[in-house]
């Protein structure tokens, strides 16, 4: 394999990443490339077999002690060959030294532990649509919920505790992201949830979705559904639950969403300690 290269991406490039994490059926977001690129731009790592991109993966480093696997893409006709190994070995070696997390797909789950990476626990996506599931919520205007548009020191603060890290520059990025919708929950001056809704391939993701109360998960869930133009009515929605979190299933079969995806959270040396009691919905299972 003398004449495959690996090396680091530019963002124009990272959306190829992005395209074939759709062909893949992973239904990412409509602008995930241009979020997800400034966490990290050295990160995100290319396979090239003649000069042509084959291959892929992203390895962000949020801070000195955590990183995020994801995109681990092979081009279906260079598969078998190697390149996948490669260019896995180098997105390891960008993030050595750290704890490292990734959601598996179920073919590869084997593989990630054959590298060293402990199952967690299940992820599960649930699907719906803004009809469906607006039936079942409380659609009157909230007080307690505004729009947020960029990430506050108290926001950040409120995220800390329910992911691994530090994810300062994936915030900015995230939250004022074109057509992007967030809302923030604030009572008596502080924060007690947020969720951000993001127009996918097909349908729309909410991600994150974190909220003290399964009440508060419900009232965000509305107030971003509400956002959704009138003529998607009928779109899918996808929300992308722990399985630990067993009021965000019951909400899940609450509002009657069907179990269409999963993934096994995996970690290289420890499961962190974030409250998954108030994750309702996980922000991507690229980047975590």
């Amino acid at each position: 394999m003398s004449n495959y290269t690996i090396r680091a991406l530019s963002q124009a490039e990272v959306q190829h990443s992005v395209d074939w994490a759709g062909r893949e059926g992973w239904n990412p977001g409509v602008h995930d490339a241009d979020c997800f690129y400034p966490t990290d731009p050295s990160g995100f790592l290319g396979g090239f077999l003649d000069s042509e991109m084959i291959a892929s993966v992203s390895a962000v480093n949020y801070d000195d002690s955590f990183s995020f696997l994801g995109f681990y893409i092979v081009r279906p006709e260079f598969r078998h060959h190697g390149h996948g190994l490669e260019i896995a070995g180098h997105a390891l070696a960008h993030c050595e030294g750290r704890n490292m997390g990734l959601d598996g797909v179920v073919e590869q789950q084997d593989n990630y532990r054959k590298s060293g990476f402990t199952f967690a626990y299940k992820n599960y996506r649930f699907a719906g649509t803004k009809h469906r599931m607006l039936a079942k919520l409380e659609t009157d205007p909230n007080s307690h919920i505004t729009d947020l548009t960029r990430a506050s020191d108290a926001l950040k603060a409120y995220d800390r505790a329910l992911f691994p890290a530090p994810r300062n520059l994936f915030l900015d990025s995230w939250l004022s992201a074109y057509s992007h919708v967030s809302k923030v929950y604030t009572e008596n001056g502080r924060i007690r949830g947020y969720a951000t809704l993001r127009p996918c391939l097909t349908g729309y993701k909410i991600g994150p979705l974190f909220a003290d109360t399964t009440e508060i998960a419900r009232d965000l869930l509305a107030a971003v559904l509400l956002a959704i133009p009138e003529d998607h009515n009928a779109h899918e929605i996808f929300v992308d639950m722990p399985q630990p979190n067993a009021a965000a299933f019951a909400l899940a079969q609450e509002l009657g969403l069907d179990r269409v995806f999963e993934t096994a959270r995996m970690y290289s040396d420890h499961e962190p300690d974030i409250d998954l009691d108030r994750i309702f919905g996980v922000t991507t299972f690229e980047l975590g």
